[in-house]
């Protein structure tokens, strides 16, 4: 593997120590440390696979290492191996190495094998993993053995730790409803009885599934309303369905003690995500999913996701892929999976992908929006906008939300020179966002472009400048709309402005060229044209900069039929 350039100073030193050794221990050493140099640059990379192969033969070499043994196990978590990584936790633990990923490796072993004892006298002991983990595993094991007194207590505990009262609560619902006592799991999840829980998805659904049990099914369906004020998926339609047929919808979310155990793992890895590095949250993703391997659908595509953001699209497809077909959140799993086909360069097997879906799943908005997005990056706007028009007619009513698909159709019907329906589009993007930037910009720049509706396109760009004041497009346009208006002198701190934000971009440097010829800054007009020529415009444009750059802008715009520069200035 090709190291990059910040490691090759350690490495250079590395090797320079080893020639000072005995021949012997240089052979031995260099191994050492070219496996561990390797090691931690896939580490850098969250390449778990390649960590997992380097350490692994670094601790052939120095086996009683406590960061490298700690670090393997951190790979081989990220990689789901819990066989690889078990012996190397019980090794750090009989040398008396205080770890806590090494602890909860070995309790994720413990409860893996049902060893419920094991994992509360380890706790006892002073083997940790963290407040929240060790209570909530506690309270669990105790209803794994059937000590459901003990563990409501350990569940109250839990609740009193300052910060985790709402954890706390959530899963002593859980426990209740588990043991069949939906009175009390209602007492908490409705907040009667230590006032309301945040709304995630799992505990809306665990509570609906509550109020069905109770025989509450219109509570249920108004709880379902609330909470998911979009267009339901799959798996809430079919719930919904369920409820208004009047059929009692089972209490499925957990089923016993050991989903509970698996439900503590995913609680706290939701709580990290965004609060901590993916690779932490993915760590206790893994062992949520390694705890329970069937039904744990939200794990595996937590996990997929956080692997997707750290750049491990082999193992996030992967991780899409195991989830079936016939569970309810396929469709969902399939989108993350060809998102993540699309971010690795398989752009033609995602596409495929999701056609094949829109085609299962056609009634599914997300879906035929997905599928809208991957062709308009190909632009393929034909295909694209039929996905998006299926999209739309699936909304019911108007939600503020779906301003983004009138803005994406939007794009392509324009792209079609279809412009009096996308103008339509965008219009109705802003009546249901009226000051989303990027709709401000788009159609004030389309219609700078066409030179319509100057006034109204300066008054929208100025709207989105204010929204985004650190976005080189959004500040061109503001800079290409004064120069259009013959308002040269304004124009030019906005369009240097633009080429601060956005120093590389042809568009921007080519205006910006405009600008500056149009206010006699000629010298600086052709720098600024021959630096979006260096910056690969496309042919088209890049033949105009040339031509500006043998004759000048104002032969370039006499010979286009346009309005000459200095009558534009003597009107303004």
């Amino acid at each position: 593997m090709r190291l990059k350039n910040i490691a090759r100073p350690a490495l250079a030193l590395a090797l320079a120590a080893l020639t000072a050794l005995p021949a012997g221990a240089q052979s031995r050493d260099r191994g050492l440390a070219g496996a561990y140099l390797a090691a931690r640059v896939a580490s850098f990379h969250n390449d778990f696979s390649a960590a997992a192969d380097y350490y692994t033969r670094a601790l052939l070499r120095d086996r009683d290492n406590p960061a490298l043994m700690e670090n393997a196990i951190l790979a081989f978590v990220g990689l789901k191996d819990f066989n690889a990584a078990v012996p190397i936790a019980r090794e750090m633990t009989k040398n008396d190495v205080k770890s806590q990923i090494a602890d909860l490796v070995i309790m994720a072993d413990a409860l893996k094998k049902h060893n419920y004892q094991t994992a509360l006298d380890d706790l006892d002991a002073g083997r940790t993993v963290g407040p929240l983990v060790d209570g909530l595993v506690r309270a669990w094991s105790e209803l794994a053995q059937g000590n459901m007194d003990g563990a409501l207590a350990a569940f109250d505990a839990a609740a009193e730790e300052t910060g985790l009262q709402a954890f706390g609560l959530y899963h002593k619902a859980l426990a209740f409803a588990v043991a069949g006592n939906f009175e009390a799991a209602d007492e908490i999840f409705s907040g009667r009885d230590a006032g309301p829980l945040r709304l995630t998805r799992r505990g809306a659904i665990a509570h609906v599934q509550v109020l069905s049990q109770l025989g509450r099914n219109e509570a249920a369906l108004e709880l379902l309303g609330l909470a998911f004020a979009r267009e339901l998926d799959p798996e809430l339609a079919e719930m919904r369905g369920k409820l208004e047929a009047g059929e009692k919808v089972p209490f499925d979310l957990i089923r016993n003690g050991d989903d509970g155990l698996a439900e503590v793992f995913l609680s706290v890895a939701n709580a990290l995500r965004g609060e901590t590095t993916d690779s932490y949250a993915l760590l206790y993703s893994r062992t949520s999913e390694y705890l329970r391997p069937e039904g744990n659908t939200d794990a595996v595509l937590l996990s997929a996701e956080l692997l997707d953001r750290m750049e491990q699209y082999t193992l996030s497809i992967r991780a899409y892929g195991a989830v079936p077909r016939s569970d309810g959140a396929y469709h969902a799993a399939m989108m993350g999976k060809a998102e993540a086909m699309h971010r690795a360069g398989q752009t033609e097997e995602a596409t495929e992908l999701l056609r094949d879906l829109a085609q299962s799943h056609g009634s599914n908005i997300g879906v035929n929006i997905a599928l809208g997005d991957i062709l308009r990056t190909q632009e393929q706007w034909e295909e694209a906008s039929r996905a998006y028009d299926a999209a739309i007619a699936l909304f019911e009513g108007d939600l503020q939300t779906h301003w983004v698909v009138y803005y994406a159709r939007g794009i392509t019907l324009e792209r079609l020179d279809a412009w009096e329906r996308a103008e339509a589009d965008f219009r109705k993007a802003l009546e249901l966002r009226p000051n989303q930037p990027q709709v401000l910009n788009y159609l004030g720049y389309s219609y700078v472009e066409k030179g319509e509706n100057l006034d109204e396109a300066l008054d929208m760009i100025e709207r989105a400048v204010a929204e985004r004041p650190d976005s080189g497009h959004i500040t061109d346009s503001l800079g290409w709309v004064l120069y259009r208006l013959g308002r040269y002198e304004e124009a030019v701190s906005h369009m240097e402005r633009a080429t601060e934000l956005l120093p590389v971009d042809s568009i921007v440097n080519d205006h910006m060229g405009d600008v500056y010829w149009a206010v006699g800054r000629k010298l600086e007009a052709e720098f600024q044209w021959k630096r979006a020529l260096s910056f690969g415009p496309e042919e088209a444009e890049a033949e105009r900069i040339r031509e500006k750059l043998k004759v000048g802008l104002d032969e370039v715009l006499e010979n286009e039929g346009a309005e000459p520069l200095k009558v534009v200035n003597d009107e303004g």
